[in-house]
């Protein structure tokens, strides 16, 4: 059947299903197809353009029409049919799903003025090398909608899946509850070019302030009403995340949630516009909600009429927004500029000034953070600032609360950083009450001991931050000790998560890191969604972590300062656990890239006697490490000073395995191809890295190629535990 027109004029079928007319003209197939086709096209014109062409009562009979057929011919319910938008299973939790292309976050530009577009035009043009005369460049210019994330992928012009960006490589399949939201078609009009096979659309799901209004409304009665477990929502942001992470899409559906979409993941069998406009063009044509309020400027003056235009309407629109975003529009530009640090060059969101409040502090609390950080906390008198309200506002450290004086008792401006994140901004100091508390001091306060563990805090030369020393022994950094212990750089277990330390934490089956060890099937069985048979796995996947290598075991005890790369200069300098833990100040500087901050941050940790103990304790569990360490030093670095990148599936070896190998002959492994690199390792369904190599006119090699490289002495020696 050739695709149909969702936007020309519907046949009258105001007599129904039952009429003789229409049976005799349709088969029960083609009265479908033309009822979807109809509910498709109302259904735009409602909930994307806002301009409604039948009543609701239209619209329901036609609805309640496909459902009769559909029900009396089961086999004609399609993916993309209207009623499926409600449907669905009660899930127990959601799938994975790994992004075909990640989904990237974008830099930051924190200056709220107008030289914050500024910043970013040099920044742009200076990676382009583009001289003073040189004209000046066109970009796309967008809102920054505050919602969730979310990727669409079509096949053939039928929605299949909607994950979200998760950790931006993988996310969770939500597909059931996007479905649910009237504005995101289940089937694309034709656009331009044609369907493509395969498009991924990135967009934002979120709720508009007056559905945001509405549904807390109806949530305050049915409180009235005594109905337990519900509910006011705090922002739009969190009821539009909440609802999409619904396990019952039901639950979902009574989300009133709203889409925009603004760029794109995969791609295939469609050729893209060279425009990143283009593209938005493309996508609105499809039938896909695009927002309105988007331009293309040219040069820094453009960007900031921009972020000036729509700071002065912020309060009117209907949704909330926390800034603008600027994107290179030229797609070959963009490519030209790529990445850096997982973030795109071309792009960056431009923020406003946060909204402010005056509110009281009751009390200055002290939290330690995860990793140890000590954040003094001012514990204050409700306020609603910035869409939500704020009890708690961060005073950054102890010289931040020095420097703006902030007391107890103070009445103080609070802002909501970024839109995100509560602070002090300053004390109305003439509102100081006579009985104020002293001046702040987190040292004296706490008597010079963690509040939680009791152990020495610390502070560093240079450093803004108090530290408590407990590290591994520290109940408030517990869970993030086990989590970066079980790392998959770390001592890769495999299962454990944060969903099973948290359990584990909580129920105070799990206090330090050697008890992992003792973990068996039954006790891991019995905590929630773990069946025997992920519950044997976690604890072969602990037993296989009984043996490393001591760069790894290094990292795994997450010293500050000591990453992967330090951790592996350590081992192999040092060879051995015991010499290690003795050395001074003076013997850790000698290693290659460990310097002074390094090296006392070593001695801080191993001058602690519960670390120490915990690494006593390891080992009586039977933990062992590879020697072999030590040596690589004094031997031969083939690889010394080259620089590698990897792209692609090699045939033996996992991507950390080669890293490994790599490393340990010496060489450095990049994330991205230029001119400095040396060699390009490529493997199986190798992309754009490969592409830009050959390019370059670069050295490309296979894995035999690598491992001749590095020589059959190093590859023998091998990394234990290295994928």
């Amino acid at each position: 059947m050739s695709q149909t027109d969702l936007f020309s004029s519907p046949p009258d079928l105001s007599s129904g299903p039952d009429s003789q007319t229409l049976q005799a003209v349709a088969s029960p197939a083609e009265l479908a197809a033309e009822l979807r086709r109809q509910l498709h096209h109302h259904a735009h014109r409602y909930y994307v353009l806002d301009a409604p062409e039948v009543p609701d009562a239209e619209y329901d009979r036609l609805f309640q029409q496909l459902q009769a057929i559909e029900a009396a011919h089961p086999d004609l319910r399609t993916a993309d049919s209207p009623t499926q938008r409600v449907l669905g299973q009660v899930l127990d939790g959601f799938a994975a799903v790994r992004h075909a292309v990640p989904m990237r976050s974008i830099r930051t530009e924190t200056d709220t003025e107008a030289t914050g577009a500024s910043t970013f035009d040099a920044r742009v043009r200076r990676e382009l090398a583009l001289g003073e005369d040189a004209p000046p460049l066109r970009y796309a210019c967008e809102l920054k909608f505050d919602g969730l994330a979310i990727n669409l992928r079509y096949v053939d012009g039928v929605l299949v899946q909607a994950a979200t960006r998760g950790d931006g490589e993988s996310g969770e399949d939500v597909t059931q509850n996007i479905r649910t939201i009237g504005q995101i078609p289940l089937r694309l009009r034709d656009g331009p070019g044609g369907l493509p096979a395969v498009l991924e659309v990135r967009g934002e799901v979120y709720m508009r302030r007056d559905d945001f209004d509405r549904l807390n409304e109806r949530q305050r009665e049915r409180i009235a009403r005594g109905d337990k477990g519900e509910k006011t929502f705090v922002n739009p942001r969190n009821a539009a995340a909440g609802a999409v992470r619904q396990h019952d899409p039901a639950l979902a559906a009574e989300r009133p949630l709203s889409f925009f979409a603004y760029g794109l993941g995969e791609v295939q069998g469609w050729a893209l516009p060279g425009t990143h406009s283009g593209v938005l063009d493309a996508l609105d044509a499809f039938s896909l909600p695009v927002c309105a309020e988007r331009a293309v400027v040219v040069g820094a003056d453009g960007l900031a009429a921009f972020h000036q235009r729509i700071g002065a309407q912020r309060d009117q629109l209907p949704f909330d927004i926390d800034g603008v975003v600027y994107k290179v529009d030229d797609l070959a530009l963009q490519r030209q500029l790529g990445f850096v640090s997982r973030e795109p060059r071309w792009a960056v969101a431009h923020k406003y000034p946060a909204q402010e409040q005056m509110t009281t502090v009751r009390e200055i609390d002290i939290q330690v953070g995860r990793t140890g950080k000590l954040t003094p906390v001012a514990k204050l008198e409700p306020v609603f600032v910035g869409g939500t309200t704020v009890s708690n506002a961060t005073l950054h450290n102890e010289d931040e609360t020095r420097r703006k004086d902030v007391r107890t008792g103070d009445t103080v401006i609070v802002r909501r950083a970024g839109d995100v994140i509560p602070e002090v901004v300053g004390v109305v100091l003439e509102r100081r009450p006579a009985d104020a508390g002293e001046p702040f001091d987190l040292y004296r306060r706490l008597g010079g001991h963690c509040p939680v563990c009791g152990s020495d805090i610390v502070r560093e030369e240079g450093e803004a931050d108090w530290r408590c020393t407990g590290g591994l022994f520290c109940p408030a950094q517990r869970k993030q000790a086990i989590l970066h212990y079980a790392g998959r750089r770390a001592m890769d277990v495999e299962g454990l998560g944060d969903k099973v330390v948290e359990q584990l934490v909580d129920a105070g089956i799990v206090r330090t890191l050697p008890e992992l060890y003792t973990l068996g099937v039954a006790k891991l069985a019995a905590l929630d969604r773990m069946g025997e048979r992920s519950a044997q796995n976690l604890v072969d996947a602990l037993e296989k972590s009984r043996h490393t290598t001591l760069g790894r075991f290094l990292y795994a005890l997450g010293i500050r300062h000591v990453g992967e790369a330090t951790a592996k200069a350590l081992a192999r300098h040092f060879g051995n656990i015991d010499r290690l833990m003795d050395a001074t100040v003076e013997q850790l500087t000698e290693v290659a890239d460990v310097g002074p901050v390094v090296a006392q941050s070593l001695r801080t940790f191993f001058d602690q006697p519960h670390n120490r103990e915990v690494v006593e304790q390891l080992r009586a569990c039977g933990l062992t490490w590879d020697e072999h360490d030590g040596v690589p030093d004094a031997g031969p670095q083939p690889l010394a000073g080259l620089t590698l990148v990897l792209t692609g599936t090699l045939p033996t070896l996992g991507r950390n395995e080669a890293k490994d190998l790599i490393e340990a002959a010496g060489g450095k492994v990049s994330g991205s191809v230029s001119k400095k690199t040396h060699y390009v390792v490529a493997g199986a369904e190798a992309g754009t890295k490969l592409e830009k190599a050959q390019a370059l006119g670069l050295s490309i090699l296979d894995e035999a190629g690598l491992l001749a490289l590095i020589g059959p002495g190093r590859v023998a020696a091998g990394v234990p535990n290295a994928a």
